[in-house]
């Protein structure tokens, strides 16, 4: 296997030689749009007991005063240690982005480690966002080379994103194509997070994601100072697919490279939960807006949905907190039915509630052929309610809310991270106002400061 033909270094020499100006302008615009999106997340964990308890670890580990800055602490510290408690700040709220066809959230592997380096290097808004595309580009399509056996068992945020860090922080560190394959084979021996953690509601998830922006931040710079990695990690015999898939497609590692920006199709999140369950939740949102039906109204609800929400959501019978009952499908159904919308605050307050509860019991999932036959490309949401009067109604959307082609707008993302940081309390308004709006110019930047309390 050479550097010219192998799969892993067609895609190293894309991340290393990856320049702003090939980036197409609307694919910027976008990345601007998960930047800030990804930044009211990361400020969402503040007070989170799982992240805080990662951001003490990490000031304890490191100096008292570097660089990088701990977004719910405000401390600074070092690029490593500020990717690690980022890392877990930003996925706790169930708020950041996801890619469908890799059922993949870049944001809170690639931004955490992206921005710490950044600061440290004092290097560009452009080149941020430059080294953040090229994580996106490469996590994306490790996740999607990975397939769905891979998710059923994996928490390719967790494996993939290993990978989209070490891409990230190797672009900022200007990585050669040699040392990025080389990074690469660093990131993906560290790969890991199971789902087993659902089970019993731990706090695993937020260890995947500052564990993977972690170590994909230290396979790049162990790269650059001429750390060797597995030149074929992804499809060697002892590599990737052979340890963790068994329907991996290597094509998919170099689908389209400088042509198809899988940055831009990454979605957003509008509820507060799992992403499998926002299809179900605006299927039946949609029904009940038809059919004038209430909550109260509601005798069961039947959800259609493809295999890896059984796998993921099944688990999660009778949830034990808030985290664990973004996981419940019936509990997501139950607050939006309710309140029109699954979000932080009535999470908290309602998740719980008797009426919930009981809603909660009503819903159930089922395997729907055509669903599942096009996930995760699609995520389409199909529901069959049944009314208290005995009517039978049925709901359908072929893209939730938050979807490339359902987006959301500049606006609704500024609102959506401003209500973050109120619901965190780890920004006041105006603080926080003013670090987005410096955000929306991020690619003007001379270079890349303290996000909150300093203009860029």
């Amino acid at each position: 296997m050479t550097m010219k033909t192998s799969s892993a270094a067609q895609l190293a020499t894309f991340a290393a030689g990856l320049r702003f100006d090939a980036i197409p302008e609307p694919v910027v615009r976008f990345a601007e749009n998960l930047l800030v999106d990804w930044f009211g997340s990361a400020v969402a964990g503040h007070g989170s007991r799982p992240v805080e308890t990662i951001a003490h670890f990490a000031q304890s580990m490191g100096p008292a005063e570097g660089p990088s800055e701990v977004l719910v602490s405000r401390a600074g510290t070092t690029p490593y240690l500020a990717a690690l408690a980022n890392g877990a700040a930003s996925h706790v709220a169930e708020q950041d982005d996801v890619h469908n066809g890799s059922v993949f959230h870049p944001a809170t592997v690639v931004f955490p480690p992206a921005v710490a380096v950044a600061q440290a290097l004092q290097a560009s808004g452009r080149d941020l966002i430059t080294a953040s595309v090229a994580g996106y580009e490469v996590g994306i399509r490790v996740g999607e080379f990975l397939g769905r056996s891979h998710y059923k068992v994996f928490h390719t945020t967790g494996t993939a994103g290993t990978l989209a860090a070490a891409a990230a922080v190797g672009h900022l560190l200007k990585l050669d194509a040699a040392q990025m394959l080389h990074a690469f084979g660093s990131a993906g021996t560290q790969s890991a997070g199971l789902w087993e953690f659902l089970r019993t509601a731990a706090d695993s998830k937020q260890l995947h994601t500052a564990h993977a922006a972690g170590a994909g931040l230290m396979a790049a710079y162990l790269a650059r100072d001429g750390f060797t990695g597995a030149a074929d990690i992804f499809t060697g015999p002892q590599g990737l697919a052979a340890g963790m898939s068994s329907d991996s497609d290597p094509a998919r590692l170099t689908d389209g490279l400088g042509t198809r920006w899988a940055t831009a199709e990454t979605s957003f999140k509008w509820h507060a939960s799992c992403r499998h369950t926002h299809p179900a939740a605006d299927a039946l949102l949609t029904v009940m807006a038809a059919h004038g039906v209430k909550a109260g109204d509601i005798a069961q609800v039947v959800t259609h949905v493809h295999q890896g929400a059984i796998d993921v959501l099944g688990p999660v019978v009778q949830p034990a907190t808030v985290h664990q009952a973004k996981f419940s499908m019936g509990t997501v159904l139950a607050l939006a039915a309710q309140h029109g919308h699954a979000g932080l605050t009535e999470f908290d307050r309602d998740y719980l509630s008797a009426a919930t509860q009981a809603l909660r019991d009503k819903v159930s999932m089922v395997l729907d052929e055509e669903v599942d036959a096009v996930y995760p490309r699609r995520w389409i949401g199909k529901v069959t309610v049944t009314t208290t009067d005995g009517r039978t109604l049925h709901g359908r959307v072929d893209e939730p809310k938050g979807d490339p082609g359902n987006t959301l707008t500049r606006d609704e993302l500024t609102a959506k991270a401003l209500r973050l940081a109120a619901w965190s309390g780890g920004a006041q308004p105006a603080e926080m106002q003013a670090a987005i709006d410096a955000l929306w110019n991020v690619a003007s930047w001379p270079r890349v400061g303290r996000l909150l309390g300093q203009a860029a």
